[in-house]
């Protein structure tokens, strides 16, 4: 073969592009293309007969499966970290498209005509939801961790307990953090059991007392950890501050947008308002987990701290959008009305059991596969109530399940299910009621 007989870019681009699955830019298909030709050029060299058009598909649909696109969750996980977490409400969306489509009043006070503070409206709806004396919103939890550290303890001694000292999603690790702040790491105690003598020892030359939310998993059995009250006590006859990283964002245990007593599958999960109430300095959480609102790291607690972490540079490294300050606003405002029933965390956590049944089993025979409905388990996900299971069934196809989940990501739009033991299941507790239709016709078109 002769490398002149190679199509030109232009020519092998136009081919790719109608062969695309999505309407990709043409900087985008063309690079695509000469890189396709580069290689033929060498097979050629090497006494090879290549096709460019053949071997440039695949990064064409690579290309096509990283582009940023809707999904059905039908995984059971409700926030799901890989699926962007915690689905907001629709009024926390218009209210950001809002934004994102034209101006707001981001750091615009309309009363005044003057500069105005940003996020000075969520701070109000934070200090209300959490009964804080202050606010701060940044943007994630790690950023707020960061904040709190590099401004409240600085170069001084940090004390927290060794097994709280955890690695989360992507090789993240929570001392590789503290040390960025800045800060000096003082591990107490070990860990499965920390007492409160194990931190009144360190306590001469300690700057700050932090507590971390283990997030994905949990110690039973022989263990021992300090509590919220005790270690703000401690830090309080001490003089220091006492942060409380409590993770997942329960605003209250008592979770009184929801009617009866709170869900078995909560757990011990903290709240925001109840470790507050215990004497915590500041307390910090996500916006995109139980929350259900967009992504954010929020600081509540003492007026005196969080004016200082707002004030130190490092803040405006980490700030919001105007476009998450309008989602986070709009969640907040739901929880402020108590209408958070109406977030869809909140929305897809309650939904009855009889009532999932039978949207299952209307699905499955909706596909005409021969399935079952099976009692499985859906879980809140994203290190929020590690280890705990909120009752579910699943639609649960047996055999070839490897090859049935990655066919369901073919669809359109793309459904994630989940593998288990062999056999495809399909979780509708976090699939939206409309979608229905559209996971039946993915599952009738299985192979």
């Amino acid at each position: 073969m002769n490398p002149r007989d190679l199509p030109s870019v232009d020519v092998l681009t136009e081919r790719l592009r109608e062969a695309s699955p999505v309407e990709l830019p043409w900087p985008l298909v063309t690079m695509v293309a000469r890189s396709a030709l580069d290689d033929a050029r060498a097979q050629i060299g090497a006494g090879g007969e290549p096709d460019p058009f053949t071997s440039a598909l695949p990064q064409l649909d690579r290309l096509a499966s990283i582009r940023p696109q809707r999904v059905i969750n039908a995984t059971g996980v409700l926030l799901h970290t890989n699926l962007g977490r915690a689905p907001i409400p629709q009024a926390a969306a218009d209210l950001a498209a809002a934004h994102i489509t034209g101006y707001g009043n981001v750091e615009f006070d309309l009363a005044t005509g003057d500069r105005g503070g940003r996020s000075a409206y969520v701070q109000e709806l934070l200090t209300a939801v959490t009964g804080a004396e202050a606010a701060l919103a940044v943007n994630n939890n790690a950023g707020a961790l960061l904040l709190a550290l590099a401004t409240l303890a600085g170069s001084g001694n940090v004390v927290v307990s060794r097994g709280e000292l955890i690695e989360i999603g992507g090789s993240f690790r929570l001392p590789a953090l503290m040390e960025a702040s800045g800060a000096s790491l003082v591990e107490v105690g070990t860990t499965n059991r920390t007492r409160l003598s194990d931190y009144d020892h360190v306590m001469a030359d300690a700057d700050l007392i932090l507590k971390v939310h283990t997030s994905n998993y949990r110690i039973e059995g022989f263990a021992e950890e300090v509590g919220y009250r005790e270690l703000a006590e401690l830090a309080n006859r001490r003089g220091i501050p006492f942060v409380a990283d409590v993770g997942s964002g329960l605003l209250d245990t008592r979770v009184p947008w929801l009617d009866g007593s709170p869900p078995q599958w909560l757990g011990n999960e903290p709240g925001v308002r109840q470790v507050l109430d215990a004497g915590a300095g500041v307390v910090l959480f996500s916006g995109d987990k139980l929350l259900g609102g967009p992504q954010a790291g929020i600081a509540v607690g003492h007026a005196s701290h969080i004016v200082r972490m707002a004030r130190h540079p490092v803040a405006r490294a980490l700030r919001t959008s105007g476009a998450a300050q309008a989602a986070l606003s709009g969640t907040l405002e739901l929880y402020a009305s108590g209408r958070a029933r109406e977030v869809p965390f909140w929305s897809m956590a309650t939904l009855d059991y009889d009532h999932l049944e039978t949207r299952h089993r209307q699905v499955l025979d909706a596909s005409g596969l021969a399935g079952e409905v099976v009692r499985s388990a859906s879980v809140p996900g994203a290190g929020s109530v590690p280890g705990e299971l909120i009752p579910s069934p699943a639609i649960r196809l047996p055999g070839r399940a490897d090859a049935s989940w990655k066919q369901l990501l073919t669809s359109a739009p793309p459904i994630v299910g989940r593998r288990q033991a062999d056999a495809l299941l399909v979780d509708l507790r976090t699939v939206d009621p409309k979608d229905d239709r559209l996971v039946a016709g993915a599952l009738a078109d299985l192979t």
